[in-house]
C-alpha cells in the first residue's frame, strides 16, 4: 500500500519530432492527433465515443492502467454510489439499455467498473485509450492553433484540440502530518487503494477523516479489524441510504421507465430523481413536518437533500430545524451522549455541505472495537513509526487509512502544467478562483475544453457530464464544419459568466461554509480562501444558458 506518487513535468523540446512516428498524422497532416481527450473515467468515454462520431481520429491519455476514473482508482472498503445505479449509467445507447442489469439501487464500486468496462468493450473504445499515460503539462501554440500534450515519460502528441475529462474529485490529498514516511506498517489514502484485497482481521485499524469517503470505509473496516480508532476533525450530518438489491422483476420495470427516469432527471436542479417539494419549511404544521421529515428519513437516496422544502438551504431558521431533526436520530442512534454529540456538526448546518449517505455508519460506534478521537481536543501531533501521536497519546496501529479527501474541482488541473496562449499558465490564472465561460471554455487557452470543468452544472455526475459533452462535440462540429481551426471564449463572456455563478450563490447557506464546494482545502498551500467552484443555478438553468450559445450560431465566442 502507497498513498502518493511523484509526478515529473517533462522539458518541452526534441520529443515532439519522436511522436510521429508513435501517432501518425491526424486528419490535419501537421498534427498526430485531432483531439486528445486527458481521462477514460465517465466522461472521458463519452465524449471519445461522441468525437468519434464525428470521424475525429482521437486519442486518450489515461493515468491509470483500466478506464473508470473515479471507479478505477477508488477501491477503498465500502466504496459505492449515491446516485441511484439505474440513474447513473449512461443514456446514449438503447441497446446498452436494454444488455445491462444494475444488481443493486445503489452500486458498489465493483459493479460501476464492471459496467464502464463493459461500455468500453461494447463500443470498441480501448482501441484509443493509452492506459498508464499520466499528462504532466500541455502547451498551446498560437502558429499552428494546436496544442503540444507531454506525459510524464517524455513523450509528446500535438493535437487541434485539448478535452478535458479529469474528473471533480480526482487530485487526492494527504493531511499535511509531519513523520508520514516514518510509520513502518501499511499506509493508504483511499483513492490510491490497492487492487488486492486488504485484510483487516484482527488489526489494528486508524481511519484519518470522515467526510463522504471515511464514513464508507469507516462502515466497512469496522466490521472486521480487531480495532478501529477514527480520527475526527470535522463531523457530516449523514443520512440512511437505505440500499437493496434489484430483483428481476423491478430490472424490468427500470428498463421500461428509462424515458421518463432520464425525462425526470433532466428537469431536477441536480439532475437527481428527487425534485425540491414547492412547499416552505414554515407553510406546514410541526406536525407534518416531522412527519415528511421521518419519511424522506426512510427512504433510500438524496431525497432528505434534494427532495426537502424549498427553504432549508437559503432559510437559517429552517436550517436549523431540519439539522435538529438529523441531530435527534444521531442520538438515537449511538449509545453513548458522550459520543452522539461530538458525531453532531456544530460549523454547518445539515445540507450546506455534500451530505454523505451511510448504511449503519452511526452503530459503528456503539461497537466495543472501535474508539473516536477528537483531533479538536487532542490534536494529532505527527506519525510515528507504529502509529499516530495526538496531544495526548500516542496510538499503536498495523494500518493507517488517510480518508482525507481531494483537491476538488480545479486541484486536477492544477497539477498538469496548462500553458495558453502567450505562455500563460492556467494554475496561475485561476490562483485567485476559477474563471471561465459555461465552465467549458476559459479565454486566452483556445481550442481547450473542459468536459464537467469549474462553474459547469453539477449534480447526477453522468447526466451532466453527458451534456457537457454533447455540447462540446457540437462545437467542435460547427467548427469543422466550417473550416475554423481556433476557438476561444473571450474575456468579457469569461467575466461575465464567473460574476453571475457567483450572483447564482448568493442567499446559498452553502457559501458560508468551509468544504470543497467552496474551494476549501487545508492540506493544499492557497486553497484556505473561500471561493465559487460550481454553478448553483440548477441544470435546467445551466442547460439554457448553454443553448441560447448555440442558438446565437457562437457569436458570443471568438472563432477563426
Amino acid at each position: 500500500m502507497s498513498h502518493s506518487a511523484n509526478h515529473v513535468v517533462p522539458e518541452r523540446g526534441a520529443v515532439i519530432a519522436a511522436s510521429r512516428a508513435a501517432y501518425g498524422p491526424g486528419a490535419d497532416a501537421a498534427l498526430d492527433c485531432d483531439a486528445v481527450i486527458i481521462g477514460a473515467g465517465v466522461s472521458g468515454l463519452y465524449q471519445l465515443y461522441r468525437l468519434r462520431e464525428l470521424g475525429l481520429k482521437v486519442r486518450v491519455f489515461e493515468a491509470g492502467s483500466g478506464v473508470g476514473g473515479t471507479w478505477y482508482w477508488n477501491r477503498y472498503p465500502g466504496a459505492r454510489f449515491d446516485s441511484e445505479s439505474w440513474t447513473y449509467g449512461y443514456s446514449f445507447s438503447q441497446e446498452l439499455l436494454e444488455e445491462w442489469d444494475w444488481q443493486e439501487h445503489f452500486a458498489a464500486q465493483p459493479e460501476t467498473e464492471r459496467y464502464l468496462n463493459y461500455v468500453a468493450d461494447r463500443f470498441d473504445l480501448r482501441r484509443d485509450i493509452q492506459f498508464n499515460s499520466r499528462v504532466s503539462a500541455a502547451h498551446y501554440r498560437e502558429e499552428t492553433r494546436s496544442w503540444d500534450v507531454f506525459l510524464e515519460d517524455g513523450r509528446c502528441c500535438s493535437t487541434r484540440f485539448l478535452i478535458t475529462a479529469v474528473g471533480v474529485l480526482s487530485a487526492a490529498t494527504m493531511p499535511r502530518i509531519p513523520g508520514i514516511e516514518a510509520f513502518q506498517g501499511q499506509s493508504c489514502h483511499t483513492h490510491y487503494w490497492p487492487k488486492q484485497p486488504v485484510d483487516f482481521t484482527g488489526k489494528r485499524v486508524a481511519v484519518i477523516g470522515t467526510g463522504a469517503t471515511g464514513v464508507q470505509t469507516i462502515t466497512e473496516v469496522a466490521k472486521t479489524a480487531g480495532h478501529l480508532t477514527v480520527f475526527q476533525r470535522t463531523p457530516q450530518w449523514c443520512a440512511p441510504l437505505h440500499n437493496a438489491r434489484i430483483t428481476r422483476e423491478e430490472m424490468r420495470r427500470i428498463r421500461a421507465n428509462y424515458p421518463e427516469i432520464f425525462a425526470r432527471c433532466q428537469e431536477t436542479f441536480g439532475c437527481f430523481i428527487h425534485a425540491t417539494d414547492p412547499r416552505g419549511t414554515f407553510e406546514v404544521t410541526p406536525e407534518e413536518r416531522e412527519a415528511f421529515w421521518e419519511k424522506l428519513y426512510s427512504e433510500p437516496g438524496f431525497g432528505i437533500w434534494m427532495g426537502n422544502f424549498r427553504d432549508i438551504l437559503t432559510d437559517r431558521a429552517a436550517n436549523r430545524l431540519i439539522s435538529d431533526f438529523l441531530a435527534r436520530k444521531i442520538r438515537q442512534r449511538v449509545k453513548d451522549p458522550a459520543i452522539a454529540e461530538k458525531l453532531i456538526p456544530k460549523n454547518h448546518g445539515f445540507g450546506t455541505r455534500r451530505v454523505p449517505l451511510e448504511s449503519g455508519y452511526y452503530e459503528v460506534y456503539n461497537q466495543p472495537n472501535v474508539r473516536l478521537v477528537d483531533i479538536n481536543e487532542t490534536p494529532i501531533e505527527r506519525i510515528v513509526p507504529t502509529g499516530i501521536k495526538t496531544s495526548a497519546a500516542v496510538y499503536e496501529f498495523d494500518i493507517i487509512i488517510y480518508a482525507t479527501g481531494f483537491d476538488a474541482i480545479t486541484g486536477a488541473f492544477d497539477r498538469i502544467d496548462i500553458r495558453g496562449a502567450d505562455g500563460v499558465s492556467l494554475k496561475q490564472k485561476w490562483q485567485n478562483g476559477p474563471q471561465t465561460f459555461l465552465g467549458i471554455l476559459v479565454d486566452g487557452f483556445p481550442n481547450l475544453m473542459m468536459v464537467m470543468g469549474p462553474h459547469a452544472g453539477l449534480g447526477n455526475f453522468p447526466r451532466a457530464a453527458e451534456y457537457s459533452a454533447d455540447w462540446v462535440t457540437r462545437l467542435v462540429r460547427f467548427a469543422r464544419e466550417r473550416g475554423l481551426t481556433r476557438i476561444a471564449a473571450t474575456a468579457q463572456g469569461a467575466a461575465a459568466w464567473t460574476e453571475h455563478v457567483i450572483a447564482a450563490s448568493e442567499g446559498l447557506l452553502f457559501t458560508e461554509v468551509d468544504s470543497w464546494m467552496t474551494g476549501i482545502n487545508r492540506n493544499v498551500e492557497g486553497k484556505q480562501v473561500r471561493r465559487i467552484m460550481r454553478y448553483s443555478g440548477g441544470h435546467p438553468k445551466f442547460r439554457e444558458r448553454c443553448e441560447a450559445v448555440v442558438d446565437g450560431g457562437y457569436r458570443e465566442l471568438s472563432l477563426a
